[in-house]
């Protein structure tokens, strides 16, 4: 099994108006521009008196060598949704209302082949290639991690409050 260490996990949380298919077009679009692939795990839609309920879970991955993977993984919890209009410059404006929380993990995977999985041997061996070795290679790759998470995560809340100004 891949040795996994999260470096990076927040919660967004927005109430009030956004627009839906833009924000989930916004963030597809952001991982697409960095360069990583984007898994759609899970996708639910239920509809109750309060509006919709919807759940998804996103998986984006890069590989950064044949031994590290960076993945960040995007929670979406949206409760409430309806459709509503917002008056901008004077012209009606079809949008959402809602309540979303994004849940937001930035991990790095290591030996994401299993290459050193093969023998207990190799395992151990593997411990002290990360431990001493490459120490500093990791402390590196976590560091971008970080940043590049913590990025996503603050254009998709300056997305949000440009949205909601409508």
């Amino acid at each position: 099994m891949p040795e996994q260490s999260t470096v990076f996990s927040q919660v967004l949380k927005h109430k009030g108006f956004f627009n839906f298919s833009e924000l989930y077009a916004f963030c597809f679009w952001w991982f697409r521009e960095e360069q990583y692939n984007v898994t759609e795990k899970l996708y639910q839609e239920k509809l109750n008196a309060a509006g919709k309920e919807i759940v998804i879970e996103w998986e984006a991955w890069k590989k950064i060598s044949d031994y590290f993977k960076q993945k960040i993984k995007v929670k979406w919890h949206i409760l409430g949704l309806n459709d509503a209009e917002v008056e901008v410059d004077g012209k009606k404006v079809k949008t959402n209302k809602g309540e979303l929380k994004l849940t937001v993990d930035g991990i790095l995977e290591r030996d994401y082949e299993e290459t050193w999985e093969k023998s207990p041997t190799n395992k151990f061996l593997r411990g002290i290639y990360d431990k001493y070795i490459i120490k500093t290679t990791i402390d590196e790759y976590e560091d971008r991690l970080f940043l590049k998470a913590n990025s996503f995560f603050e254009d998709t809340k300056a997305f949000l409050a440009l949205e909601g100004k409508k």
